[in-house]
């Protein structure tokens, strides 16, 4: 009995989230085979940037809502791209080797930052995102283009002149539409070989997989397409933590997690063990982003990443993490519920003829599991 209490007390709130979604898939008369279909697109699109909160929490450091720097950072690996027009794999993997420097100056400015704020990270992230926020507004909205020197018309805003020609003006457009590497990740076949001899065969010898993916179907009906290669490329993050985790520096900041004050009298260098455990956060949620947004296949260029640290925070303690505790599998099982979550309600909200209650219902229990989890944070640091 006091096991199953102590399991419950553990897991109060993914056994809520659980219970919620199964309460709103009954309510709104919904197929499991279509949630199930909604959920898998969505959590191999997410979970990449969601497993990048892990190191900061081993070390220490709390829930990381500075990844949002790391977001811009990709974001603007993805605007290089799309101004020097390239496509594909090659566009992501110029993307992403563009964006990991800025994503390291990012880690370590931040990491400097929360050396001085001990204790307030958390709180400080959230501030340095908004001050970020202003930053990266500005560069982009005045800087591109007349300094920055930007040119592709799809990039920078425009005015069309009386005589039909086209002048740039100075920004970025509000909305990117990211077509050139439309889902390269997830159908690379799409991109690799769109009419080559290699996406003819394999279209004969797999039908539906010959774009790198494959349906899953059961009794007739497709409950999710898996698409490989993301797929692959999440679970070697898994297994690169779990690999990274059991080496000395893994070990060295699972140390300073636990005691800072022990660590330090051991010989460990617990500022620089903190400064690199966000510099590995920021290049995996800039890689993350880059991935989400290949997905989606459009770039809000001054939005995307402002909520990004939220839903990927509130993903993983929905699996049931915590401010101090975190493992690759709170963050799969996390992605998966929150994500069960936000499907049931946006679909309830689109039946009800108001899909504004769906966005609504998302923002409110994206922001409700943060503060439960803070809440009974802090009170099982009271108690103990």
């Amino acid at each position: 009995m006091n096991r199953l209490v102590a399991f419950l007390a553990a897991n109060v709130v993914p056994i809520m989230f659980l219970g919620i979604s199964a309460a709103g898939i009954i309510m709104a008369d919904l197929t499991l085979s279509s949630v199930s279909s909604d959920v898998s697109e969505r959590v191999f699109r997410n979970l990449f940037l969601v497993l990048s909160l892990i190191i900061p929490i081993v070390a220490g450091l709390g829930l990381n809502f500075g990844i949002v720097l790391g977001a811009m950072a990709g974001q603007i690996g993805l605007i290089l791209i799309q101004n020097g027009k390239i496509g594909g794999l090659e566009g992501l993997f110029v993307a992403t080797a563009g964006s990991i420097p800025l994503a390291i100056l990012f880690g370590y400015l931040t990491g400097l930052l929360f050396n001085r704020t001990r204790g307030r990270e958390m709180i400080t992230g959230i501030i340095l995102g908004f001050f970020a926020n202003g930053i990266y507004q500005f560069v982009f909205l005045i800087l591109a283009g007349p300094v920055i020197p930007l040119h592709a018309e799809d990039v920078l805003l425009t005015k069309r002149n009386l005589d039909g020609t086209v002048s740039p003006l100075m920004g970025l457009r509000v909305t990117m539409n990211l077509t050139m590497i439309e889902a390269a990740l997830d159908y690379p076949l799409e991109h690799f070989a769109p009419d080559g001899w290699i996406r003819k065969m394999s279209a004969s010898m797999f039908g539906d997989r010959f774009a790198g993916s494959i349906p899953i179907r059961f009794g007739g009906v497709k409950w999710a397409t898996i698409p490989i290669l993301t797929l692959l490329t999440n679970v070697a993050l898994c297994f690169g933590l779990t690999w990274f985790l059991r080496t000395k520096l893994g070990q060295d900041l699972r140390a300073v997690g636990q005691d800072s004050h022990v660590a330090e009298v051991s010989g460990i260098r617990v500022d620089r063990c903190r400064i690199i455990a966000i510099i590995m956060s920021m290049v995996l949620a800039a890689m993350g982003q880059i991935i989400f947004l290949q997905n989606m296949a459009v770039m809000n260029t001054y939005q995307s990443h402002e909520q990004v640290g939220f839903y990927a925070i509130a993903a993983l303690l929905v699996g049931g993490a915590t401010v101090s505790r975190a493992s690759i599998w709170n963050a799969i099982f996390g992605t998966i519920l929150f994500h069960l979550l936000i499907v049931v309600v946006s679909t309830a909200g689109s039946r009800l003829e108001s899909p504004q209650i769906g966005e609504y219902l998302r923002e409110f229990f994206a922001y409700a599991v943060i503060g439960v989890t803070l809440a009974l944070h802090a009170w099982r640091s009271k108690r103990g």
